[in-house]
């Protein structure tokens, strides 16, 4: 259905990937002789190793690489949202330009970690990368590298710090500057993106500057953002220590609070 290889696989030489790839539940190839290694769109999304591809492009962290919704971990006790989310996602079609109405960002909040905002973000940047791939094949258009980033906000932050201490060899700060700015480049121009943990704690106004930068440049060109934090909305200026930024935030934004206790250390939420 999308692009599978004709190449002849002899049959030692199959695999299915139905459990490997977000496409499989979409795909009409799934479990048969062209499921394997070799079909066009399972490498454009994963890479020939499973570890590439829009996917890795997106700077997704392993552990989430294969969570949709419909297989999230967070379903279940977030089944409202989920809810929701189900009718969300079937506006990333306007990102062809078929509505004039804008997509919105989401704020995923709740005060206590490991309830399952992470997983959703990852979720729906998945769905986010899908949904890209096959609108952009079904148009007879090239689906961009990199349609989505995710960020994590914390890493960020550790590079930030890691090459603005005093005294840092220049081994290491370079490094981590490169990083920091690649990512900020990013983060700032990928038409979906998650920003993961958003209420960081004692930023200096030099992140705090670049955090602002990123998310108003976001803003102002309309591109849909998935932020997750332990901060609600209404009080995520005590942590900036101005309301600029979440007054950023909140426009096009809806806010969705996860209820539970954290399930670290039961399951990957």
């Amino acid at each position: 259905m999308f692009g599978g290889h004709d190449r002849e696989i002899k049959d030692g030489d199959r695999l299915s990937l139905a459990e490997k790839c977000v496409l499989a539940r979409l795909c009409t190839l799934r479990d048969g002789p062209k499921c394997s290694a070799l079909c066009g769109s399972y490498i454009a999304l994963h890479g020939h190793n499973g570890e590439g591809g829009r996917i890795g492009n997106s700077n997704l962290p392993v552990a989430y690489r294969l969570i949709t919704l419909d297989n999230s971990p967070a379903r279940t006790e977030q089944s409202e949202i989920y809810g929701s989310l189900a009718v969300y996602v079937r506006t990333f079609a306007r990102q062809f330009g078929d509505a004039a109405e804008p997509i919105k960002s989401l704020y995923l909040y709740s005060r206590a970690p490991g309830t399952g905002k992470t997983t959703t973000a990852a979720a729906l940047l998945s769905e986010w990368i899908t949904a890209h791939y096959v609108g952009s094949l079904r148009r007879g258009k090239q689906p961009l590298d990199r349609p989505a980033y995710f960020l994590d906000v914390n890493a960020w932050q550790t590079d930030y710090n890691e090459f603005n201490r005093p005294r840092v060899p220049e081994h290491i700060a370079e490094p981590a500057a490169a990083r920091y700015y690649a990512a900020r480049q990013k983060a700032i121009a990928t038409p979906f993106a998650v920003l993961d943990d958003i209420g960081v704690r004692e930023p200096t106004e030099g992140f705090r500057a670049d955090l602002h930068s990123v998310i108003n440049a976001r803003v102002t060109a309309g591109l849909p953002t998935v932020y997750t934090s332990n901060v609600p909305l209404d009080e995520l200026h005590t942590v900036f220590g101005e309301r600029r930024l979440a007054d950023r935030i909140r426009d096009l934004c809806m806010e969705f609070t996860f209820k539970g206790e954290s399930k670290r250390g039961m399951r990957k939420t």
